[in-house]
């Protein structure tokens, strides 16, 4: 399993978010700006919604902005934790249905954030390949190289979760 905290030599995205589908962007805390320096992502009023899977303080959104936390590790995830991500997916595709614009982020906008956006994507339709290709393609090479959650959504998270829980 490839994780943020396991793989230092993971670079930093190139933009604080990214929109993957109409409405629907994967972001994070921290970029590189055009100058090639880190930046803090920090989020006002751009997005409706904003759902944060790694809450740092000073990140926003901006006051009047609705705000879903779920704060989860970029690592295994227990059958709690999977069913929290798919209540975020559904809250973000009912956000979409009712033309709302939803930023979904974690820290660099790469797997926890991904693994959100994917299960939404599958939701609406896509098959999970095709929804990893799309956020890799939107977002950067390195979204979603967590494998461990490229296992999950290829399960299904309705079965990772239960087999999380009958794990545990």
């Amino acid at each position: 399993m490839r994780t943020r905290g396991k793989q230092p030599d993971v670079p930093a995205p190139d933009s604080a978010w990214s929109e993957v589908v109409p409405g629907l962007w994967m972001g994070g805390h921290e970029f590189r700006g055009h100058a090639g320096q880190l930046e803090f992502a920090v989020v006002q009023e751009e997005f409706d919604l904003v759902q944060t899977l790694l809450r740092l303080p000073g990140h926003g959104p901006g006051p009047g902005v609705e705000h879903q936390v779920w704060p989860i590790p970029d690592g295994p995830l227990d059958g709690t934790q999977l069913a929290g991500v798919m209540r975020l997916a559904q809250a973000a595709s009912d956000a979409l249905d009712a033309g709302r614009t939803v930023l979904v982020r974690c820290y660099h906008g790469y797997n926890r954030s991904g693994l959100v956006i994917a299960h939404a994507l599958a939701r609406r339709g896509h098959s999970a390949d095709e929804a990893i290709r799309l956020i890799r393609s939107r977002r950067s090479p390195w979204a979603l190289h967590n494998e461990l959650f490229v296992e999950y959504l290829r399960a299904g998270l309705s079965t990772a979760r239960l087999l999380e829980e009958l794990a545990e």
